[in-house]
C-alpha cells in the first residue's frame, strides 16, 4: 500500500458558481416554507442558518475533487424580539440566503490549513465535481441493528387514542391567530371566544381537542351566550402555566395515554438543509422547543439525507400532518418507543455520489475506484466541520479551551474577509465601530444566529459576564466549537503519522479491542492491518501512540497553550474527555458506474420520495461519439 504527499490543493473551494436547487426554482423561493394549506400563522423557514454548519458524516459543499488521491435590553425586550423574528424574516433576509456556498468559501480554509495533507494512493487519479447539485449527494443513516433507514411508509399507527384529522382544519385562520396571540400574552384579551356554528357534542370535542393540541397553555370551557354555543380558550393560571408549557420536558399538558411510548420515532428525509436547521423548522411548526427532538446523528446541508428522529410526546398524527405544511421535507415510518435517540448510536450511512463532469481515461477512473473499495480512504474530519468564514471554528474553539472569553467574543464577532450575509456585515461593522451588543443585535433580522444569540447574551449579562453570554447559544452549537478544536489537532496528527510510519501498523499504535485501547506490541504487528489502527482526539481520558507520536501530540497543544496532561476545563461543559477514531476507513460494498447525460437539470437517480411517488427510474443518454462528446458530460456514480 503506498502513500503520497499532496502535491496540491485536491478540493479547490469557489471554483464554480451553482444552483442550491434542482428545480429551477430561484434559489430564494425554494427556501420558502409552503404553508397554504396547513392554514398555520406566520412562520418561514431558515431562521437558523446562521448556526455552524457542521457535520461528521459528510464533506463539504461544492468542490472539484481530485477522486484518485485521495444601553441594555430588558430580558422582557429580548424575549419579545425574538417571538417577532419567529413571526418571519423580511424579503432582504431571503435574498441574502440565495448567495452561493461556494461565494462563502472563496476566503475560507484549504485542506492544508486544517491538516489534510496526505493519499493513500500514488496513482494518477482523475478529477470531477462533487456536489454540484445538492442532490447528487445522498445519505442514508444506519441505525445501530445495520438497519438502513428509509422513507417508505407515510401511514399513521392506529391509535384510538387519537384525535380526529378534523383537528387539524376545524379552526379558521384568524381563530388559529387570535388563540396564538392569546397563548403567547400578545394582547390584552383574557379569552377568545369561538362561536360551534354546528351545535353537536361531536363538534364541540373536536374543537376543544383541537385548541388543547395546537396550543399548549390554554383550556377550554362551553358556555352559552344568548341562545349560542361558544367554546372559550383561556389561561388556566396565567403566565406561570405558559412558561411551564414552554420550559418544562412534557410539552404537552394533556394527558399522554400511559399504555404507548413517550416517543415517537420517524425517519427524516429533507433536502439542502442540516439536522438541526431542520429540528428547529419542525420544533417551530409544532410550537415546541427544539431539546424535546433527539437523532443519533447531524446530517450534511447541501445533500439529501434520510435520518430517524425521536420527539417527545408529540402524536404521529400531529407529525404526519407536517407533510401537508413543509418543502423539502418529508415524515414517515413512524413508531412509538420507550427510549429517544443518542447521539452516536447510528453504526454508520450508506452514501449515493455523483461526480460530475469526470476527466480521466477509463483506466485512471478504474484505478481510482478500485482503490477506494479495497484500500479506502484517510478519515480526515472533512472541511464543513472547520466552518465556512474567514474564522476557523477551531480557533474558537481553541479560545474556549485556554479559558480565553474576550477572545471568544472578539473571534465569533469581529468584522472578516470573504462572502458573508449582508446583514452579518452591518452587525459585524457595528460591533467594531461601538461594542455595543444592543445596537449590534438591532442590525440583525435573524436574531438566533450565533452571533444573534451571543449579543442577546452580553446585552443581557453584560460585557464582563461573556461566560454567561456565551452560554446563551445551544449546548450542541457551543459544543461543537471545542469538537471542532479536536478534529484539527487529529487531523494534522494523522498526517504525521503517516508520513512518518505510512500505511502499515508499527509497534506502538492503537488498536480498540471492544472499547478498549490496547497498544501493538513488536510481535503482535502482523496480527493488525492499518483499518485496526486508531488515533486518540485529545482530551482527559484517553491514552496516546507510545511511538514519537506522542510527543508530537504534547508539542502542538502546549505550542497552543494547552496541557496534554490536563484537559479538564474550569467549566465542566468544555471539559473534553477524548475518543478514538479509525485513520483509515474501507467502505463496504463499494459500487459505480459511468454514465452520460445530456441535460443537467434532469435527476440521475430517484430519491426515496421519488420511489414513494412512483416515478419511474432515469433513463440515461447513450455513450456520446467523439464527435459531439463536448454536448455530454460524464457521470461517475459511488454507493457504499
Amino acid at each position: 500500500m503506498e502513500m503520497t504527499e499532496m502535491t496540491g490543493v485536491s478540493l479547490k473551494r469557489g471554483a464554480l458558481v451553482v444552483e442550491d436547487n434542482d428545480s429551477g426554482v430561484p434559489a430564494e423561493e425554494t427556501k420558502k416554507q409552503k404553508f397554504s394549506e396547513c392554514n398555520l400563522t406566520k412562520g418561514q423557514d431558515g431562521l437558523q442558518n446562521d448556526f455552524l454548519s457542521i457535520s461528521e458524516d459528510v464533506p463539504g459543499p461544492p468542490d472539484t475533487v481530485s477522486a484518485g488521491k485521495g444601553g441594555e435590553n430588558s430580558e422582557a425586550q429580548l424575549e419579545d424580539e425574538e417571538e417577532e423574528e419567529e413571526d418571519g424574516l423580511s424579503e432582504v433576509c431571503e435574498e441574502e440566503e440565495s448567495e452561493s456556498f461556494a461565494d462563502m468559501m472563496k476566503h475560507g480554509l484549504t485542506e492544508a490549513d486544517v491538516g489534510i495533507t496526505k493519499f493513500v494512493s500514488s496513482h494518477q487519479g482523475f478529477s470531477g465535481i462533487l456536489k454540484e447539485r445538492y442532490s447528487d449527494f445522498v445519505v442514508h443513516e444506519i441505525g445501530k441493528d445495520g438497519r438502513i433507514s428509509h422513507l417508505n411508509d407515510l401511514s399513521i399507527p392506529v391509535d384510538e387514542e387519537d384525535p380526529s384529522e378534523d383537528v387539524f382544519t376545524v379552526l379558521t385562520a384568524e381563530e388559529k391567530q387570535r388563540l396564538e396571540e392569546l397563548q403567547l400574552f400578545k394582547n390584552k384579551e383574557t379569552s377568545v371566544a369561538i362561536e360551534v356554528i354546528e351545535d353537536t357534542k361531536e363538534k364541540r370535542t373536536v374543537i376543544h381537542q383541537a385548541i388543547k393540541s395546537l396550543f399548549p397553555g390554554l383550556e377550554t370551557k362551553t358556555e352559552d351566550r344568548e341562545g349560542k354555543k361558544y367554546i372559550v380558550a383561556y389561561h388556566a393560571a396565567g403566565k406561570k402555566a405558559l412558561a411551564k408549557v414552554r420550559t418544562a420536558a412534557d410539552p404537552r399538558k394533556h394527558s399522554w395515554p400511559k399504555s404507548r411510548g413517550s416517543y415517537c420515532h420517524f425517519v427524516l428525509y429533507k433536502e439542502n438543509k442540516d439536522t438541526m436547521d431542520a429540528i428547529n423548522v419542525l420544533s417551530r411548526y409544532l410550537r415546541v422547543k427544539p431539546n424535546i427532538f433527539s437523532y443519533m446523528g447531524t446530517k450534511d446541508k447541501r445533500a439529501i439525507t434520510v435520518q430517524e428522529i425521536a420527539v417527545l410526546k408529540i402524536t404521529a398524527q400531529r407529525l404526519a400532518h407536517l407533510n401537508k405544511c413543509l418543502m423539502n421535507f418529508k415524515l414517515g415510518n413512524f413508531s412509538y418507543q420507550k427510549k429517544p435517540l443518542k447521539l452516536g448510536e447510528l453504526q454508520g450511512n450508506h452514501f449515493t455520489v455523483v461526480l460530475r463532469n469526470i476527466t480521466g481515461t477509463d483506466d485512471q477512473v478504474q484505478q481510482a475506484m478500485n482503490s477506494l473499495k479495497e484500500i479506502g480512504f484517510i478519515n480526515y474530519y472533512g472541511m464543513q466541520r472547520f466552518g465556512t468564514t474567514a474564522v476557523p471554528t477551531y480557533q474558537v474553539g481553541r479560545a474556549i479551551l485556554q479559558n480565553s472569553w474576550t477572545e471568544v467574543m472578539d473571534l465569533i464577532l469581529k468584522p472578516r474577509s470573504g462572502a458573508e450575509k449582508g446583514y452579518l456585515v452591518k452587525c459585524r461593522e457595528e460591533w467594531a465601530k461601538t461594542k455595543d451588543p444592543t445596537a449590534a443585535l438591532r442590525k440583525l433580522p435573524v436574531k438566533r444566529c450565533v452571533e444573534g444569540q451571543l449579543l442577546r447574551g452580553l446585552s443581557k449579562y453584560g460585557m464582563k459576564n461573556i461566560v454567561s453570554a456565551f452560554g446563551i447559544i445551544p449546548r450542541n452549537n457551543r459544543l461543537m466549537y471545542i469538537h471542532s478544536y479536536q478534529s484539527y489537532v487529529w487531523n494534522n496528527m494523522v498526517s504525521k503519522r503517516i508520513e512518518d510510519y505510512g500505511l502499515k501498523p508499527v509497534p506502538g499504535d492503537l488498536v480498540l479491542k471492544g472499547a478498549t485501547p490496547t497498544y501493538i506490541e513488536e510481535d503482535d504487528v502482523n496480527n493488525y492491518s492499518i483499518h485496526d489502527v486508531v488515533m486518540p482526539l485529545p482530551g482527559f481520558d484517553v491514552i496516546y501512540p507510545k511511538h514519537k507520536i506522542r510527543e508530537a501530540y504534547r508539542e502542538m497543544l502546549t505550542a497552543d497553550n494547552l496541557d496534554i496532561d490536563n484537559m479538564r476545563h474550569k467549566i465542566r461543559d468544555y471539559s473534553l474527555s477524548g475518543a478514538y477514531r479509525k485513520i483509515i476507513i474501507r467502505p463496504q460494498n463499494v459500487s459505480w458506474e459511468v454514465v452520460a447525460y445530456d441535460d443537467p437539470k434532469i435527476p440521475l437517480f430517484n430519491t426515496d420520495v421519488d420511489n414513494l411517488e412512483g416515478k419511474p427510474p432515469p433513463v440515461f443518454a447513450s455513450a456520446p461519439s467523439a464527435g459531439i462528446r463536448c454536448c455530454y458530460a460524464g457521470v461517475l456514480f459511488m454507493r457504499w
